[in-house]
């Protein structure tokens, strides 16, 4: 399994909003991540809005990516919330993968 990390940068004026979309997130979008073999997706915010995303899945983060964007719900939430990042470009384009240096299990 791989474990993938990523950066992204929710709009500070934004996270309250972000937050909240995330207590509700559209269950065919939950499906779609299941599906797409998305396991322990976990996002943690900072208070500037530094977003760090973790997830595990069976090849790499490019193939889960290519997974999801056959999914016709990904794109709806791409630009549903796009506008709550500072990239100009669809949140799940814009991950800075993280390199592994240390994993303890």
């Amino acid at each position: 399994m791989k474990r993938v990390g990523f950066l992204l940068k929710v709009k500070p004026d934004r996270l309250e909003e972000y937050k909240e979309h995330h207590k509700q997130v559209w269950p065919e979008m939950q499906q779609a991540l299941r599906e797409a073999g998305w396991h322990n997706y976990t996002l943690f915010l900072r208070a500037d809005g530094l977003l760090f995303g973790y997830f595990e899945t069976e090849q790499s983060l490019a193939h889960a990516q290519a997974l999801m964007a056959e999914a016709e719900v990904n794109r709806r939430w791409q630009e549903f919330m796009s506008p709550y990042f500072e990239e100009n470009a669809r949140p799940d384009e814009s991950f800075q993968e993280l390199e592994e240096v240390f994993h303890l299990d």
